[in-house]
């Protein structure tokens, strides 16, 4: 179930490396791994799209195609999985991780009006930089296991059930 749901919402893989944008890693693409639904392809890329997507950092995309190739775990999933931190989900997913931060820290939360621009990152990272820091590295950590392990799971999971409905048809047959 899980490799023909994922491959119904993949693009293809040659459309991917036509991208302009991907032409930085060149032939590092070619390599089959990078394209292959199997469980440690898919398992590693959750991992790493989700752990890249609790970070607070620009090019969040970049870090996981070349973190993709490295480990050598499916690109297009690690990429896609960055998205659910998106321009409606950013506020609500890093305010979660500054109160995350602010509590492991034992910081008293501080009241700010969120601006998006590099003049208010710069002025604030000084104040509440460090619980949010803390708070992201805590998220993307957790995210990241959780997603590992579960994708795991229902991987050998549907495995092991289409095995069982394999067998019980051949006793039918029988």
């Amino acid at each position: 179930m899980p490799k023909k749901f994922i491959r119904r919402y993949l693009p293809d893989h040659h459309t991917i490396k036509k991208q302009k944008s991907l032409k930085i890693f060149g032939n590092l693409l070619h390599d089959p791994n990078l394209w292959h639904l199997n469980r440690k392809s898919v398992a590693g890329a959750f991992a790493l799209g989700l752990f890249n997507a609790f970070m607070p950092v620009p090019f969040q995309m970049w870090l996981s195609a070349g973190g993709a190739i490295l480990f050598r775990v499916n690109l297009p999933l690690s990429v896609g999985l960055v998205w659910i931190t998106n321009p409606f989900t950013i506020p609500p997913i890093f305010f979660g991780c500054y109160m995350l931060g602010s509590w492991v820290l034992d910081q008293e939360m501080q009241s700010f009006n969120f601006q998006l621009s590099w003049q208010w990152l710069s002025q604030s990272m000084a104040s509440i930089g460090p619980a949010l820091l803390t708070g992201c590295l805590i998220s993307s950590i957790t995210f990241a296991t959780i997603g590992y392990f579960g994708m795991n799971w229902l991987w050998r999971s549907s495995v092991k059930n289409n095995w069982k409905k394999r067998q019980d048809r051949q006793i039918e047959d029988e």
